[in-house]
């Protein structure tokens, strides 16, 4: 089994690190402190080919593979990771339904300036009463004439507002449960769409998540994705990319508290030498670049089965909940491991925290992962 990258992903990878200290992290905090998204920032992304990694060129994208995506996620994660939701929401999730369901119409019409970074992208499932429970659905979808008539309400929309693209998904048979979600394609600026305020976070404050509302919201036929009644079979296509690329985000914060964590020890001198000489901090700090290793490794891997074509349920489902949970465990070391300086926000590390306490919980929460894992390995 060869763990060596192709001298393209080596490439993009680079990019992406050269890309997050120059351009991300001079002003990291800044935004955490004042919650505020830069669409500048984004679309020196879609200059930079970020916006459309796995895509074909045809499509108006890099013609790269997954793997390629969860590398730059990673390093955009180690500055600040709530960059990762934005493309995640944008490339993968709203991007991923239209490229593998959509007609070659709403793939020509929508995901080219998605994949070129030249407009953004909201994906929006989740709804006051409806988040693991997809059946819980009550935004509804009627079909009038030649249009489709939307009405419900949206919650934790990332990119909300700011984004020109939406994939919303709605209830065309409620009788019919799951198989009765449908999904579409709403441009910002139709008449009866209209977003909620920003709610206050713990974490990730540098991205946007609203209220999505819509009333008597009318769209062209033409902008159903795929079929009637299949839109829960595209959520969960789209998800399992979606869950890859948070489990890069959980990768890349512990990377990022390990070598802030790292970098501290080594320069921090207490008792006349370097504190992660002590056994009890070196054996911190070995426990943390073990977890973070074995993260890569199982990130890699579900990336890797995306991209052979196949189903990576499973796969994507193991490394999310234990990138996620190790991003918490390893951010949370970091601090320990600064001290009081860890604890202040002129260290990274307790933002770094917050934002993988919030990873836990979007893409599915770790305990629903923990339920698609059993599911699979009781089968």
């Amino acid at each position: 089994m060869d763990f060596t990258l192709t001298e393209a992903q080596e490439a993009i990878r680079q990019r992406a690190r050269e890309f997050a200290e120059k351009e991300i992290a001079p002003t990291a905090t800044e935004r955490d402190e004042r919650e505020e998204f830069s669409r500048e920032i984004f679309d020196k992304m879609g200059e930079a080919g970020f916006a459309g990694i796995p895509y074909p060129a045809q499509y108006g994208g890099a013609g790269l593979d997954f793997l390629s995506f969860t590398l730059v996620a990673e390093e955009l994660a180690r500055v600040e990771s709530g960059w990762v939701l934005c493309l995640a929401s944008h490339s993968i999730l709203a991007g991923g339904t239209i490229f593998q369901f959509g007609s070659e119409e709403l793939k020509q019409k929508y995901l080219v300036p998605l994949a070129q970074g030249k407009k953004l992208a909201c994906f929006s499932l989740t709804e006051p009463g409806a988040g693991s429970d997809a059946a819980s659905l009550q935004t509804t979808a009627t079909l009038e004439g030649d249009e489709y008539v939307l009405n419900g309400r949206k919650v934790f929309a990332t990119n909300a507002g700011d984004a020109e693209i939406y994939v919303i998904f709605a209830m065309t048979d409620k009788a019919q449960g799951t198989r009765g979600i449908s999904c579409f394609v709403v441009e910002k600026g139709t008449p009866g769409l209209s977003f909620g305020p920003k709610p206050r976070k713990l974490g990730v404050r540098g991205t946007v998540q609203r209220e999505l509302i819509l009333e008597n919201c009318r769209i062209p036929k033409a902008n159903i994705i795929g079929q009637e009644g299949a839109g829960f079979r595209a959520a969960l296509g789209s998800l399992d990319w979606g869950r890859v690329g948070i489990a890069a985000q959980g990768l890349g914060i512990a990377q990022g508290a390990l070598d802030n964590a790292l970098n501290y020890g080594k320069t921090r001198i207490q008792f006349g030498k370097p504190i992660a000489e002590n056994q009890a901090i070196s054996f911190m700090l070995a426990d943390m670049a073990t977890e973070t290793e074995a993260v890569r490794l199982l990130v890699y891997r579900a990336a890797s089965v995306l991209d052979q074509g196949k189903r990576a349920t499973q796969e994507a489902a193991m490394a999310k909940m234990y990138a996620t949970d190790v991003a918490l465990k390893v951010s949370a070391d970091a601090v320990q491991i600064m001290g009081g300086l860890g604890c202040t926000k002129e260290a990274p590390v307790e933002r770094f925290m917050r934002d993988a306490k919030v990873t836990q919980i979007y893409e599915g929460t770790n305990q629903v992962m923990r339920m698609v894992i059993s599911g699979g390995i009781l089968r």
